[in-house]
């Protein structure tokens, strides 16, 4: 059987940790609500009134590719984009082809930082593996003009940080919603996680401290996975509809 992501793939290691997911999650909410296409993701309803689900289920698609068999992942993916086509039909207009770029780009970029974070830096080779499968879902997506390896790919999304981002009404209510969802402590952690994750860029636009006060968190956390004391910081962090979906992001066989 041929799989989208070869077995032994560093890609599927960063999927299939539940506590990289989050923080990729993390950071995907931070960037989703700054960026100036936000507004064909208020045109269904769906974002405003589920916040959280609706980028999870992002993520989950994401997720769901990587360890799919090769011609099931193709079919997720033409899911995905008979989805946003329908979209485009019911508004009338097409999605710009920067915004499909900009979320390639942030699933590739945070599942870099996530794994970093947690745990160690990825070699070269491993940060262009997952750009080339990301790279094969954007093509699969027929999205124009992305970049050709790595490097091309490091420039663009530092030009995509600096044009497609702005704080908006759309911004401001989405963290009205976040704040609304998760309530003020869940809230005030997912501030400090996107603190940790995303780029300087986004943290200025949304006022974000420099440095995050998980920071010297981190190394108690990493040891407290050797003995499963994870799972009670999961459990602590997450809504209770989220948890038991979290949960289930631990692919154990990857």
């Amino acid at each position: 059987m041929q799989y989208f992501v070869g077995k032994n793939s560093i890609v599927r290691e960063i999927w299939g940790k539940s506590d990289t997911i989050l923080l990729i999650f993390a950071g995907a909410s931070a960037e989703f609500a700054l960026n100036k296409a936000v507004d064909w993701l208020y045109s269904t309803g769906r974002l405003p009134n589920d916040p959280l689900g609706r980028l999870f289920s992002t993520v989950s698609y994401a997720r769901e590719i990587v360890f799919a068999e090769k011609s099931a992942a193709f079919k997720a993916i033409d899911s995905i984009s008979e989805i946003h086509q329908l979209v485009e039909t019911n508004r009338g207009k097409r999605i710009s082809d920067w915004a499909y770029r900009d979320v390639l780009f942030m699933l590739i970029d945070y599942s870099i930082r996530s794994f970093e974070i947690l745990e160690r830096k990825l070699k070269y080779f491993e940060k262009q593996e997952v750009f080339d499968v990301f790279l094969r879902l954007g093509k699969r997506m027929n999205l124009v003009d992305l970049p050709k390896d790595f490097e091309e790919f490091e420039i663009m999304r530092k030009d995509h940080l600096h044009q497609n981002l702005q704080y908006s009404i759309y911004t401001k209510d989405l963290y009205k919603q976040y704040r609304h969802h998760l309530g003020i402590v869940r809230y005030r952690l997912l501030l400090e996680t996107q603190s940790l994750i995303t780029p300087n860029k986004v943290c200025i636009y949304l006022h974000l401290k420099k440095n995050s006060l998980l920071s010297p968190v981190l190394p108690i956390y990493k040891i407290g996975k050797i003995i499963s004391l994870d799972v009670f910081f999961k459990w602590l962090i997450l809504p209770g509809p989220y948890k038991q979906k979290i949960k289930s992001l631990d692919y154990k066989n990857f």
